[in-house]
């Protein structure tokens, strides 16, 4: 790029490493690495659960498990966007 042009992204060029992108990211949205946590949280605890099912099928526990899962994610990204809408249209100062 020539230096008389101007970027186009400036904020994206100024932070080039990949760890403060990722801190970034997790500023603006907090929810999404609490739905990642309970996400391994929850497989994890599958995994350690699957020695000591008993005589529960393994599709059934494992569809359980699936379940518990995706909850725990969708019920994180739900209290994320109710989050933001809050900031957005209730905190924010009036214009």
């Amino acid at each position: 790029m020539s230096p008389s042009q101007e970027s186009v992204f400036p904020e994206y060029e100024t932070d080039t490493s990949q760890t403060s992108k990722l801190i970034r990211k997790f500023k603006e949205t907090p929810f999404v690495p609490v739905g990642m946590a309970g996400f391994a949280a929850v497989v994890a605890y599958g995994l350690y659960k699957l020695k000591h099912r008993g005589d529960m099928k393994m599709s059934l526990h494992l569809i359980h498990m699936r379940v518990a899962a995706q909850g725990f994610v969708v019920g994180a990204l739900t209290c994320g966007v109710l989050y933001s809408m809050y900031k957005e249209y209730i905190v924010k100062p009036k214009e």
